[in-house]
């Protein structure tokens, strides 16, 4: 299904980022007088307001805008991207000293990375029921065909023709063939819970010490696990009433923390600069602007690799295994070199830098998932 709340929220975040910088502008019709306000043209830009000199009219260039005003795509994309993979420090340096006119500035670049992360996460396709999943599935399938069979006897006890006792007698044969298919499914998916869970044999070729395990509801367990006999007892009433409704709808809970973790991402960067702040307290010459720079660049690295991961994942084998190895080398290998040549810094301080940087990304973390949970408690 699209999720069309992810879709806005791209479509959002390029339109927000699209603020913080205008097109570049490519050859078109050339106006030695701006169309615009009338003055007289140099270059590619009115040096009075800013509009472009060349003006577009074809079909391509309205797809052009599309693509940049939404997704802000355009060459400074392509230069961007491989510096934050593989020269963050640079990237980092040279934003933070004036070079900017190459680049997609870190605002841009989060905002946009951030809505996309949530919307293609949303549209991967769900994982595979699990074998205690697959024998609900089965069982239900079972009640229903039963059901369909019960029927049918009973439309044969009510036929009172001849044609009418022919079709109801077919229909029930039907209904009971269907029934022996489900029931066959069911016995299946009880004995691969068995052989999955316990490694014992199928129910029906069980011996003495073999252990069978039922399909349990999921939210039942999360209740009887999180809950006690009285309910949540926090000592706020208004908290406990509002977290016994979540727990009564988990899966809603879980999609309204999803998108409220998208949806106040941008406390990801305010919540990170004092702590690298932290890191520079007695050397001068850094502002926080330099550091919110970092973090949003970081960030945005790190976003782009919760999506790869996240596609390895449903991949799943020997993809999904490696590519979470790799992630564990890859983050404090991002982080330190995005210190090293962002601030200038010598191997043995960029790397004790790097050990604190990576606690206090775990603390900055936590506080954020906090401050989620409090909003969320607060609706």
């Amino acid at each position: 299904m699209v999720d069309l709340d992810a879709l806005g929220g791209v479509a959002t975040g390029g339109l927000i980022a699209s603020q913080f910088e205008k097109p570049t502008g490519e050859a078109g019709e050339h106006h030695t007088e701006c169309a615009d306000c009338g003055t007289e043209t140099v270059g590619r830009f009115c040096h009075n307001c800013g509009n472009p000199s060349h003006v577009h009219r074809t079909l391509l260039h309205l797809g052009e805008e599309l693509l940049h005003g939404v997704m802000h795509f355009d060459s400074r994309t392509w230069r961007t991207l491989p510096l934050l993979a593989f020269r963050p420090g640079r990237l980092t340096r040279e934003w933070v000293m004036g070079k900017r006119t190459r680049y997609v500035s870190p605002l841009a670049l989060f905002l946009f990375t951030i809505f996309v992360m949530f919307m293609a996460i949303s549209y991967l396709p769900k994982p595979k029921e699990n074998v205690v999943e697959q024998q609900a599935v089965a069982a239900a399938k079972l009640a229903k065909r039963n059901t369909d069979v019960a029927n049918a006897k009973a439309a044969l006890a009510k036929a009172r023709t001849p044609e009418a006792q022919e079709d109801a007698q077919s229909a029930l044969t039907e209904a009971q063939g269907e029934a022996v298919d489900a029931a066959t499914d069911l016995r299946d998916a009880r004995r691969d819970v068995v052989q999955v869970t316990t490694g014992a044999k199928a129910p029906g070729d069980r011996t003495a010490g073999d252990k069978v395990v039922v399909a349990t509801d999921w939210k039942k367990e999360l209740a009887k696990q999180t809950v006690g006999k009285n309910g949540f007892s926090t000592g706020n009433a208004k908290l406990d009433e509002k977290l016994q409704e979540k727990l009564d709808n988990p899966e809603l809970a879980i999609f309204k923390l999803q998108q409220a973790f998208y949806k106040f991402s941008f406390l990801l960067a305010p919540i990170s600069i004092p702590f690298v702040a932290l890191l520079f307290l007695w050397k001068k010459g850094f502002t926080l602007y330099d550091h919110g720079v970092f973090v949003l660049y970081s960030i945005t690295f790190m976003s782009l690799l919760v999506m790869v991961l996240a596609v390895a994942t449903r991949i799943g084998g020997m993809v999904a295994g490696l590519t979470w190895l790799a992630a564990w080398a890859i983050v404090p290998a991002h982080m330190f070199f995005q210190l090293k040549g962002a601030y200038g810094l010598k191997t043995g301080s960029a790397l004790w830098r790097t050990v604190f940087l990576m606690i206090f990304s775990v603390v900055a973390l936590l506080l954020f998932i906090a401050a989620i949970l409090w909003f969320e408690t607060q609706v």
